[in-house]
Parts: structure tokens; C-alpha cells; sequence
């Protein structure tokens, strides 16, 4: 399965716990990756500097759905389960 394009919703829902140009820290649940474009795309796409966990969370229908509200519905529950800091 192809990326919706402009949906983002991994870019911007889950939080990324690896370094990243710019955030070494990672980036938290919610926060737009600063490394997206105007269209919503990845600058970092195929650089040495994008996380791996980028390039290990494929695209597939469970998670992205139909529709953008679908995935970032998904992930926002695929957050909250998984957050340290929740009690699911």
C-alpha cells in the first residue's frame, strides 16, 4: 500500500523517541515533524538523517484506512496504548 498523499498522520500523531535533525530528544505525540513539507511529504525521505523508525512503519490498510481521519484515529489509540504515561 502507497502513503496517502497529505494525509502525514505518522508525521504528525506518534511520537518518535529516536533523535531527529533538530530534535534531539525525539518528538513528542502530536507535534507536526518539523521535517515536513508544505504538501505534507518528508524532506528527510530517503536521507541518512530520517529516523528508522520512519522507514519501518509501512503503510497498510489497518492503520491508514480509507480516509486521513482513519489513520490519525488509529494512531492517536495506537498512542495512547502504547504511551509510558498512559493507563490505557
Amino acid at each position: 500500500m502507497e502513503c496517502r498523499a497529505g494525509c502525514a498522520a505518522c508525521c504528525i500523531v506518534i511520537s518518535i523517541s529516536s533523535p531527529l535533525p533538530g530534535l534531539p530528544q525525539g518528538k513528542p505525540a502530536g507535534m507536526p515533524c518539523p521535517h515536513l513539507t508544505a504538501e505534507r511529504r518528508c524532506a528527510l525521505f530517503g536521507q541518512p538523517e530520517r529516523p528508522a523508525v520512519c522507514g519501518e512503519l509501512p503503510a497498510s490498510l489497518e492503520m491508514c484506512g480509507t480516509t486521513d481521519e482513519h489513520a490519525f484515529a488509529y494512531l492517536e489509540e495506537l498512542e495512547r496504548l502504547t504511551s509510558p504515561h498512559s493507563s490505557h
